[in-house]
Order: C-alpha cells, then sequence, then structure tokens
C-alpha cells in the first residue's frame, strides 16, 4: 500500500488535471491498448502494475476486453515480451481463460528469469491455476524507470483457434524510480539533492552554484505514436529546506531550452518534513508545445528532455500549498517582498478549500515561524472572510531559511508550511558596494588611483 507520503503531490496533479477513469497512458500504474481488430473483433488490452515494487511480491494484470460487449475476451494466448532500456527481459507466451491474466512477480538477485505455472501442449503457454498460479522470479524490476510490453494476441474465443499476424501492441509502464545525486554549494559544502521521477530514469544532474540552477536529462522518444498516450509526464527535484542558497517563493522551468507555464513548476514544502520539492509537470499539450518550439529551431528532434530549474528573479505570488489530507488550500504572500531584520513583514494568506478552491469563512489558525528547528514566534487567529494577515519583525539575528506555518486549520488538526529565507540587512551586493566605497575613500585619502589598488588587491 503507498503511503501518503509517497501519494503526495502525484494525487494532487491526478485529481486536478484528469479524472481517473482516464488515468491511462504511458509512464502511469495502467496502460490501456484500445481497438485491437482481431479477426474482425475490436478489443481493448490493459496492462496495470503498482508504482512501486516494495514488497516481497506484486502483481501485473494483463486484460482482454470485447469493445463492443465490455466483457473480458474468452481464451485469449498472449504473446508477451518485456523491455526495459531496448533489452529484453524476456518473451513468453501466456493463456487467460477467462481474459484476465494475473502474473505473481518475486524480484531477487538471480539473473536467471523463471518461470512457475502450467504450460499447454499447444504454444507451450503459461497459465495458472488456484493451487499453482503464474509466478516471474529472477532479476525484473528490480530498478525504477520505463518499462515496455510488447504484446501479440496468438488465440482468442477457442484455445485452439491459432492467430498469425494479428499485429504487435506496446503498453509502457513505469516504476517510479528515486535517484540521489550529491553537488556542491558556492562554499564546497555537500548538498544532498535526490530526484523522483514517475517516468523514465534520470541522468546527467548538475547544480550550478553560481546561476543557482539545477540541470537533469531523462531518455524521451517525441514520436506521436509514443506521445499520443502519454497523459504527463511527472518529475521532482529534491533538496533539503535549510539549503537557502537555492531556496526561493518560485523557480522558473525550461524543458529543451523552452520556457514552461508557471502551472508547470511547483513547489512542494508540505509532503517530506526536512526536503523542498520542486515538481515538473508536462503535460500531453504541454509536451507537444515544446515539441513544437523544437521544430522550429530547424534541428533533429533530441532523445531526450533536458530539465532546467532556476531560482525565478521575481517571486509569483500568492504561493499555495495543500494539508496532507488536501482538504485545505493555503494561499500565501508578503510585504515587502524582501523579507529583511528590523523591518515590518506583512504575511498575508487566504484558506481555501482543497476541492473548490473557495475561501473559507471563520477559519481558525495558529501562525507560526521556524528557524534552525525552533520556533521563534506562534500566535492563533480566525480568518473570518476566509483571508487574513499578521505582522511579525525579525531581529537582526534572526537570518537565514524559514518556515512559516499554519497549524490546526480549522481546528482540524491539519497544517501546510512555506519555506522562504529571511535576508541579512546588508546583502552580498550591498556588502561589495559598501568594500568598494570604503576602499575608495582609503584610496583617496592616500590620493592612490583606485584602478591600481583593485589590481593589487
Amino acid at each position: 500500500m503507498m503511503s501518503i507520503k509517497k501519494l503526495g503531490i502525484f494525487m494532487i496533479v491526478g485529481c486536478l488535471f484528469f479524472p481517473a477513469s482516464s488515468v491511462y497512458g504511458h509512464g502511469l500504474g495502467i496502460d490501456t491498448i484500445s481497438s485491437v481488430n482481431i479477426q474482425g473483433e475490436k478489443i481493448s488490452i490493459s496492462v496495470e502494475m503498482p508504482m512501486y515494487f516494495e514488497n516481497d511480491h506484486e502483481q501485473i494484470t494483463i486484460t482482454a476486453t470485447n469493445d463492443e460487449t465490455k466483457e473480458t475476451a474468452k481464451n485469449v494466448t498472449f504473446l508477451i515480451g518485456l523491455f526495459q532500456n531496448n533489452e529484453m527481459i524476456f518473451r513468453n507466451y501466456f493463456f487467460a481463460e477467462d481474459g484476465i491474466l494475473p502474473i505473481k512477480v518475486i524480484p531477487t538477485e538471480d539473473e536467471k528469469i523463471t518461470i512457475h505455472g502450467e504450460q499447454d501442449s499447444l504454444l507451450g503457454a503459461w497459465h495458472g491455476t488456484e493451487t499453482n498460479p503464474i509466478e516471474i522470479t529472477g532479476s525484473v524490476f528490480n530498478s525504477g524507470g520505463l518499462y515496455n510490453f510488447e504484446i501479440e494476441v496468438r488465440t482468442i474465443d477457442e484455445p485452439t483457434n491459432i492467430i498469425e499476424d494479428s499485429g504487435v501492441y506496446y503498453a509502457d509502464l513505469s516504476i517510479v524510480s528515486t535517484q540521489s545525486f550529491p553537488q556542491e554549494d558556492l562554499e564546497n559544502n555537500n548538498v544532498d539533492f535526490r530526484v523522483k521521477s514517475y517516468f523514465d530514469k534520470m541522468s546527467n544532474f548538475s547544480y550550478d552554484p553560481e546561476a543557482k540552477q539545477v540541470t537533469i536529462e531523462m531518455p524521451f522518444d517525441w514520436s506521436e505514436n509514443k506521445m499520443s498516450h502519454i497523459p504527463v509526464v511527472h518529475v521532482e527535484v529534491h533538496f533539503p529546506k535549510d539549503f537557502a542558497e537555492f531556496l526561493s517563493p518560485s523557480y522558473s522551468g525550461y524543458a529543451n531550452g523552452v520556457e514552461l507555464f508557471k502551472a508547470s513548476v511547483t513547489v512542494d514544502d508540505y509532503t517530506e518534513d526536512d526536503e523542498r520539492i520542486v515538481h515538473f509537470v508536462l503535460l500531453q499539450d504541454h509536451l507537444r508545445f515544446i515539441k513544437n518550439q523544437m521544430k522550429q529551431s530547424e534541428k533533429p528532434l533530441s532523445e531526450n528532455i533536458i530539465f532546467t530549474l532556476s531560482k525565478s528573479e521575481k517571486t509569483a505570488f500568492p504561493l499555495t500549498a495543500y494539508t496532507k489530507s488536501e482538504d485545505f488550500q493555503v494561499n500565501l504572500s508578503w510585504d515587502p517582498l524582501d523579507i529583511e531584520p528590523g523591518i515590518d513583514t506583512n504575511f498575508v494568506f487566504t484558506i481555501r478549500d482543497g476541492k473548490t478552491g473557495e475561501p473559507l469563512r471563520n477559519s481558525d489558525y495558529t501562525f507560526v515561524i521556524i528557524q534552525n528547528g525552533q520556533e521563534i514566534h506562534r500566535t492563533s487567529g480566525t480568518a473570518q472572510v476566509g483571508g487574513e494577515f499578521e505582522k511579525y519583525t525579525f531581529a537582526e539575528e534572526q537570518t537565514g531559511p524559514t518556515i512559516i506555518k499554519f497549524e490546526n486549520i480549522r481546528n482540524s488538526g491539519q497544517e501546510t508550511e512555506f519555506g522562504l529565507v529571511v535576508a541579512p540587512e546588508f546583502g552580498t551586493i550591498v556588502m561589495f558596494v559598501l568594500v568598494i566605497s570604503i576602499i575608495g575613500i582609503i584610496l583617496v585619502s592616500k590620493k592612490i588611483p583606485l584602478a591600481t589598488k583593485l589590481q593589487q588587491v
């Protein structure tokens, strides 16, 4: 069973952008091949498997359904090949008397793939019984990424009704891949970045501390045949919440140099306790837009997607966060935009219904500010019209990564939070100007040319 944290924002994305009845496609937990013509009979073939292989065993289910009667087909023999990274894992015949083929998968370290069950005498197709179900053991589904199923139908209606040249059909499903990419910041300190992909494995991760920019690559087939059944590509970039150098209220995202829509790049500070997550969510229309933009460059289409994530120069208010139950949504802005010690900051927020987005009147809340794991401010109130503000002035020593937390929203015990950075009184540019000014004063008093002195420095 997938935990709430593992569902995280992915379930929000699913609910917002496409209904559950249409969650079929490349890179998700189920892929359906529609309207396959087998001897004049239209059938659909669906392949379903978990997106996480966490238990001792999991199950793949392949189902053939008659498009007209909506009933499962009878006496279907599938020829199934499984591939990852263009390498074949297995290719065998499987028989489903009632059109439903359950295959129990037990991943092991054994390089040899072994199939257990019963075999018929006609094609040697594997089939299961109550006492002897089909099982596949060996080095299969041991790693995340995209898996490709190659399927042919060799019998239907009758076990001996052998079909030649029925066509080859493809289904593509993903196992969620989580990878770590240690990087260095401006001061050569180690920073633990992680990437979670709900599509395919990522590679060539790099963080540029000067540009405050992350770049990462994922293989991708831009052909219409593949893209036609891709409802969404979803990738997460994780990094520590206290990594002030890359902490920003909002980010700009690019795919192969094409700037993404604001809705495609979202900040998530609540799914993980100690990590900020930035989500890339590319829907099918977004992918086609990116492809069209690339084609205008008259260069050959790449075989990948290169994601680029940069700190946004301008904060896009309001920021949005959900509670873990997704019952409540909080929008947050602040004024002035640059939060500095000694200056009153107004935190303006609205508490909304997580499903409809409507402001919720008479919403009780507790407003908390946290730095370095310690509370520095806590107050409670009621947002009578759904919106309210809280004022706080940071002390001189209260700078750096900061969490703004909303607790016990509407007395429900639910909470959510936002991450931001309180800038020191003198930022980097101001300090540089100050140093130059001081040097200039010294040079003037000593009548030394500034350029000469700077060259000496």
